[in-house]
């Protein structure tokens, strides 16, 4: 090879490199700007989820409290309207955060809310009807707070769901 092909060829890569490095650095930074767009949406995403479960955290907590106030106040005879405003309002919430929280958690923890929320549903019911005078058979303020008592390892594991969902551990 002599040494003028030598410094075409030289010079032909030189070109070349000279004008391919603008396209090189741009898909660079290009797979950058999508990894970093990556990280954001992952965060993002975390914090939504982490403040879905916040909320709902707070609503349920809330929401079994002043189940069980109203329980004492009715077997003690002393519920008053104020206190069935505040246990409707308290109903109100939790049933929004649980929907809110059901489009962005994941199922595992979905399927434990929805087991709390059949105790919470279902001792809210049985509440209304013995204020009324309708109870069903077994149905006392008594049965209902130990029934609401049963319910607290169902809270305990919502919170342990929630917890290793969002990478907290013990």
């Amino acid at each position: 090879m002599s040494a003028a092909i030598a410094a075409m060829i030289t010079a032909v890569f030189g070109v070349l490199g000279t004008l391919f490095a603008p396209v090189l650095t741009s898909r660079v930074a290009s797979r950058q700007r999508t990894a970093e767009h990556q990280v954001a949406e992952e965060r993002r995403l975390f914090e939504e989820r982490r403040s879905a479960y916040i909320s709902m955290n707070r609503a349920t907590g809330h929401f079994h409290t002043l189940l069980k106030d109203a329980l004492h106040r009715t077997r003690d005879g002393v519920c008053t309207d104020e206190d069935r405003v505040r246990l409707e309002e308290g109903r109100r919430d939790y049933r929004d955060r649980y929907a809110e929280a059901q489009m962005i958690v994941p199922e595992v923890v979905l399927d434990a809310s929805r087991e709390l929320n059949v105790v919470l549903a279902g001792t809210d019911a049985a509440l209304k009807r013995i204020d009324r005078g309708l109870s069903r058979d077994g149905e006392t303020p008594d049965q209902l707070l130990l029934d609401l008592k049963a319910a607290d390892p169902r809270l305990t594991a919502l919170h342990r769901l929630m917890r290793q969902d969002l990478g907290v551990s013990d």
